[in-house]
């Protein structure tokens, strides 16, 4: 065998002693101990500033608008005038129903002062008359029993008395007409008629005044002096004043860690400086199903001034807090609820140890069941395999993640140096 084959074997037989130790020779691991600390779990998500009522307000009739006295940003009272339409031709509508109902409270008052007595004395003066006949009549009947009248004279008078007789229930009819009748009853329409026809102009003239519903704010104004208007087209944009609520779209995954009353801390994009208080007031029954969200709304205790509708916040709920939490750095901890694991050193060799996991934060996860405090673990479960002898690393010294992969890497990594070194022997 020549001096190189020879030297190419020694090499070989070199390297797999070295791979040999290498694999039996223990691994240094860092260690981290569970400890008792106090823990807080939140869940973040966006979210903006909302106002508790906000509408559009226009006018419900067709017309110029005249005046517009306000400007978007304004604070306005309930009632206070926000926008004016010019009236000039309701105000004469106005005009002449009052009119008409002065004519027809007139002609009522005729009715009732000249009509009523006119038609009693036309009554009394029909009995009269019917009196005078009936006595004519009986006379007439004893002269002619006498002999000294004819038939004919008896007829007149029974003809006269059934003339009276007619004038009075005329008399009579006309009478109650003008007293309770129907030309009591027409008058008295004519005179609702005017009164109805005034309200009614005068409700079209209220309409012409776009006025604040309650208390509020004037967010956006679409309304300028000589603009035509019509039903249906907003004029305003309002915002009635009352507690200030903020509106966060939370994940769906979040849904069962969320509750009415949670303590969250909110921060506006604009003002990162200035984290105010909220609580979780209300959560909505359904789900976003195109976005997967759902909706959430806080109440504000104490608003900051800085605070506008629509202005873009990030909210951080609590949702958990433990003041006393047994956790672990959450890189240690593998898996979730109660099929977790963490890998120990037992009797020099690596072991896998199921633990029950709780609350959880992107640093720590707190810890149930299956550890007591002070036990040590692997910080890096994946930096060996279960069953690999390892031993806990001093400080300052650093154990490279021994997986399957690795381990062919390193092998590779030494075949290559001594082949080298071969090569240029």
């Amino acid at each position: 065998m020549r001096a190189g084959q020879w030297a190419l074997a020694l090499v070989g037989v070199a390297v797999a002693s070295w791979i040999g130790w290498s694999a039996l020779r223990p691994i240094a691991v860092p260690l981290v101990a569970a400890s008792v600390s106090p823990m807080v779990q939140t869940v973040v998500f966006s979210g903006r500033v909302a106002a508790p009522i906000r509408v559009d307000l226009g006018a419900t009739l067709t017309g110029r608008v005249a005046e517009v006295p306000v400007r978007e940003g304004d604070p306005v009272a309930r009632g206070a005038l926000l926008a004016r339409l010019e009236s000039a031709e309701l105000e004469a509508q106005l005009a002449q129903a009052r009119a008409s109902l002065r004519l027809a409270q007139a002609r009522q008052t005729a009715v009732r002062e000249v009509g009523a007595p006119t038609a009693d004395a036309a009554v009394d003066q029909a009995q009269a008359s019917l009196d005078a006949a009936l006595r004519e009549a009986r006379r007439s009947r004893e002269l002619f029993e006498r002999g000294y009248v004819s038939q004919s004279r008896i007829d007149d008078t029974e003809r006269t008395v059934r003339i009276a007789q007619a004038q009075l229930a005329a008399a009579r009819a006309a009478a109650r007409a003008n007293t309770g009748g129907i030309e009591a009853a027409q008058a008295q329409l004519r005179v609702e008629e005017a009164r109805t026809a005034i309200e009614l102009v005068q409700a079209r003239l209220e309409q012409t005044r776009i006025v604040a519903p309650a208390d509020g704010r004037i967010v956006v104004r679409h309304a300028d002096p000589g603009q035509i208007v019509q039903p249906g087209r907003a004029l305003f944009t309002f915002a009635a004043d009352g507690p200030t609520e903020l509106i966060g779209q939370a994940d769906e995954k979040f849904l069962a860690r969320l509750a009415p009353g949670q303590l969250a801390q909110a921060l506006a994009d604009a003002f990162p400086q200035q984290p105010f208080e909220a609580r979780v007031a209300r959560i909505a029954p359904s789900v976003d199903a195109q976005r997967g969200t759902i909706e959430v709304r806080f109440a504000v205790p104490a608003p900051p001034p800085f605070l506008r509708e629509d202005l873009s916040l990030s909210l951080q709920v609590e949702v958990g807090r433990r003041e006393r939490a047994l956790t672990l750095p959450a890189e240690a901890v593998m898996g979730a609820g109660a099929e977790a694991t963490v890998r120990r050193l037992r009797d020099g060799r690596v072991v896998v140890q199921p633990v029950r996991v709780g609350l959880r934060t992107p640093q720590r996860v707190e810890i149930v069941q299956g550890l007591e405090d002070g036990d040590a673990v692997l910080l890096d479960p994946l930096a060996v395999e279960p069953g690999a002898a390892a031993r806990a690393a001093r400080d300052g010294e650093s154990s490279p993640r021994r997986d399957a992969a690795g381990a062919r890497r390193d092998s590779g990594a030494a075949a290559d140096a001594f082949g080298t070194a071969a090569g240029t022997r």
